[in-house]
């Protein structure tokens, strides 16, 4: 940020606490898998000043970051990042911040957000665009009632929903049916859709903290699946905008006695939520995916497609990071399995919207990602992926139009398929991340941190535990 803006911001946030009758202040940064941390100071400690020196905090105990040895960190707020926090009851103003080492100065290696200002730097230093645009769509689940737990003993969940289809015969006094069929929820008005007045809410209080919303809708599952589209953004921009999108989504619900899921696959046998991602390259305002090529693409863009390809398999142990993510990429669900590219089929991987005719909309969009992702790390991986695919020219191949599902066994054999668990994509990351390491944007710290902590928080804990379903295939024999 050049300094007189930076300027222009700080003095917006000051004046925004004097106009708003600010009391405090909410810092807010991310963790190492993907959650937002926050810790607040009343609104006279912050200064001028603390735009560049910051504030100290324990890092210790963040996931993925410091040693209890090494545990001081600063962080940074963005003065462009401001928003009044509509869900502190206290008159609250909340800034997103960076993580600095306090010793160094340096903006911290393991830092998140950090890692996506590199990848923008990096596409500037390439010269082959100055712009990387994204834009996420994060399905979720709104839901009722949640439980969950696992012991040495026992384990189960149970989530419940007035929408959903398996509670057609509750008694609710009286229960007024419409519950939306299995992969059924697209796009039936109300009744039933029962969360239109929600979402309309969710909606309302997006726009109200700064975010652009295009859309809104039901998805395809039942018991509450949803989507609110927002627009596209620059990179670093979109993964900020995404994290402030879940946080009001979730507050929004929980204020109406609902809660809110961005878990990948949370029911069995019906659809899970995806995080389709559109992309775009751009140089001086003029887009360069357009062309007149197969769908009205570029060269570019079909290169962009082949590093997208080529890496899918460890990208894949950043995009769809848990274990659960690896219940939605399964054939027979729309999920996107098969690593190819079509302008209009959704079970290939890459896909080519075909909506306008305008050169300005000319995107490609990855559909394998899911909402559990860490986005500054998904986005940026993407992009290094995509620009990879541009400098060695890589060819995506065919473009595969046909209907997946009829295609013979011995044709679909050839086309290559997302890796089966979060296991099998960490190993992919393992022997494929040198693309990653181009401009210093991932270091190899990084990498081997994520692949460390995924295997030992998630992978193994999960192959240890026994599952309740085991018990009814094994418990007989």
């Amino acid at each position: 940020m050049a300094k007189s803006a930076a300027s222009g911001s700080v003095a917006r946030v000051f004046k925004l606490v004097k106009d708003e009758g600010v009391t405090m202040v909410d810092f807010k940064f991310m963790d190492f898998p993907g959650q937002w941390q926050h810790f607040s100071v009343p609104i006279n400690q912050l200064k001028v000043s603390s735009f560049e020196e910051g504030f100290g905090f324990d890092g210790s105990s963040i996931r993925g970051w410091k040693a209890i040895n090494e545990s001081d960190m600063l962080i940074v707020p963005d003065p462009g990042t401001v928003f009044i926090d509509r869900f502190i009851e206290e008159k609250t103003i909340s800034l997103t911040c960076d993580v600095f080492d306090p010793i160094t100065k340096e903006k911290y290696e393991r830092c998140p957000r950090n890692i996506a200002q590199k990848a923008e730097a990096y596409l500037a230093s390439t010269g082959i665009a100055d712009t990387a645009y994204f834009g996420a769509e994060a399905e979720f689940f709104i839901f009722d009632d949640v439980r969950f737990d696992t012991n040495e003993h026992s384990s189960y969940y149970h989530v419940d929903s007035v929408e959903g289809r398996w509670n057609s015969g509750r008694e609710e006094m009286p229960n007024l049916g419409y519950k939306p069929r299995y992969k059924e929820g697209y796009f039936p008005v109300p009744p039933t859709d029962q969360l239109q007045d929600l979402r309309n809410e969710m909606t309302k209080n997006l726009i109200a903290v700064g975010l652009e919303v295009e859309a809104q809708h039901h998805e395809v599952a039942t018991a509450g699946q949803s989507e609110i589209d927002l627009r596209f953004l620059p990179l670093l921009a979109s993964a900020d905008a995404l994290l402030l999108f879940k946080y009001v989504v979730k507050n929004t619900a929980r204020l109406r006695g609902k809660t809110v899921t961005f878990m990948p696959k949370p029911i069995f046998a019906d659809n899970g939520s995806g995080m389709h991602v559109h992309q775009s390259l751009w140089k001086n305002g003029k887009t360069l995916f357009h062309g007149n090529r197969y769908a009205n693409l570029s060269d570019m863009a079909l290169h962009y497609i082949g590093g997208l390809l080529k890496h899918a398999p460890a990208l894949c142990a950043i995009t769809n990071p848990t274990t659960n993510s690896y219940k939605r990429l399964v054939p027979g669900f729309e999920a996107p399995v098969n690593l190819a590219y079509s302008q209009r089929n959704r079970s290939a991987s890459v896909r080519i919207p075909m909506y306008s005719p305008s050169p300005k909309a000319k995107r490609i969009e990855f559909r394998c990602p899911d909402p559990a992702c860490n986005p500054y790390l998904a986005f940026s991986a993407l992009l290094l992926a995509g620009l990879d695919g541009v400098m060695n020219k890589i060819d995506p191949g065919e473009p595969l139009d046909k209907d997946i599902y009829d295609l013979e066994p011995e044709e679909l054999k050839n086309v290559p398929s997302t890796p089966g668990s979060l296991d099998e994509a960490l190993h992919a990351l393992e022997r494929d991340h040198d693309f990653l390491l181009r401009g210093d944007v991932f270091t190899e710290d990084v990498i081997d941190a994520w692949i460390q902590y995924k295997m030992d928080k998630e992978v193994k804990p999960m192959a240890l535990r026994p599952h309740p379903y085991e018990f009814g295939l094994y418990y007989d024999v």
